[in-house]
């Protein structure tokens, strides 16, 4: 099953919003494919957009960043968590407001750029705390944010996510620093702008105008559960973190509208599937039997997999087997084998 025959997936939305790592990029090298198809994109004049949580780095500094890596990007079309929770100050409070900072330069460099005041101690009468990710945050600052907190501040996070990935491994991320003041508050932050919660999207959306707006990630419990939240349709491409084997076990919340092996489907009719599919869908079906969902026909793997989402989403199987040789070849390439 396909958006349509000869359709393209692009052609029904006015902006592309993209997350970052595993989809145009893995940790420092462009995803195969990724250049072309944003450049295909810009050729064809069409909006695209960046969101990312990470808000230690000014949407400069990643378009920069991007463009370096022969990614072309614009400083505008980034939105980062910390620009994101900017904005969402920006429209809550008067310009000049005092709003505490936790995180680093770029973090505040994002609230002077909206015309709020970023401050650095709780008796500067801080109307907000903002709290982003920084090496460099210490207890002291934490200690400030604690304060004024308790004192009436709104307390607003970038994202939580718990780890941030290195070359040694995970290290502590931004929410492994909320969880600390979590823990001395007694409750959790006003707002959470970053991926799974919805403002990161919702405000890239709003630059698309009333045009729709689709989303394309690679995780599940950020991008697309994020992406439902803000009402936005969304496209799994299978380059990075998510796989065939999450899909199927994905809860309501984290179900993509279409997924694609790779970006070739935002342009190639063949190369996408709406989830899940219809029964008897590109030539495959798919038999429950007690707690094994049984695979046999031939055709498209991602036709194949559209039609296990449809079964699996309705009793999550134990297991998945083949019931043909063309199947056995399917179930391989979507790394179902076994």
């Amino acid at each position: 099953m396909t958006t349509g025959a000869g359709e393209r997936l692009v052609d029904g939305y006015a902006l592309v919003v993209f997350d970052l790592d595993g989809v145009i990029y893995l940790i420092d090298r462009p995803v195969p494919g990724a250049v072309e198809a944003v450049g295909r994109l810009h050729a064809e004049g069409r909006a695209v957009a960046y969101a990312t949580n990470n808000a230690s780095r000014r949407s400069s500094e990643v378009a920069d960043l991007l463009t370096g890596m022969g990614v072309p990007a614009r400083p505008e079309e980034v939105l980062t968590s910390a620009s994101a929770a900017a904005e969402l100050l920006r429209d809550r409070l008067p310009a000049g407001t005092a709003v505490l900072v936790v995180g680093t330069e770029a973090l505040r460099a994002e609230l002077r750029a909206v015309g709020l005041t970023p401050v650095s101690r709780a008796d500067e009468s801080p109307v907000a705390v903002v709290q982003g990710f920084g090496p460099q945050v210490c207890w002291a600052d934490l200690a400030e944010a604690s304060v004024a907190v308790r004192g009436g501040a709104t307390w607003v996070a970038t994202n939580t996510d718990p780890a941030l990935p290195s070359g040694r491994g995970p290290l502590p991320g931004n929410g492994a620093l909320v969880a600390v003041l979590r823990t001395a508050l007694g409750r959790d932050p006003d707002v959470v702008v970053g991926k799974p919660e919805p403002a990161l999207f919702t405000t890239a959306a709003r630059r698309a105008g009333e045009g729709r707006t689709l989303l394309v990630g690679d995780r599940l419990d950020t991008d697309i559960e994020g992406a439902r939240r803000a009402g936005l349709d969304s496209l799994l491409v299978l380059t990075g973190v998510s796989d065939a084997a999450e899909l199927l076990a994905a809860p309501p919340h984290r179900r993509p509208t279409y997924v694609s092996m790779d970006l070739a489907g935002l342009f190639d009719p063949a190369a996408v599937v709406r989830v899940p599919g219809p029964a008897d869908a590109g030539g495959w079906s798919v038999l429950a039997r007690d707690d094994t969902l049984e695979l046999s026909g031939s055709g498209r793997a991602l036709d194949a997999l559209a039609e296990l989402c449809a079964a699996a989403w309705s009793a999550p199987p134990a297991r998945i087997r083949s019931g043909s040789t063309e199947a056995e070849k399917a179930l391989a390439e979507l790394g179902l084998a076994g």
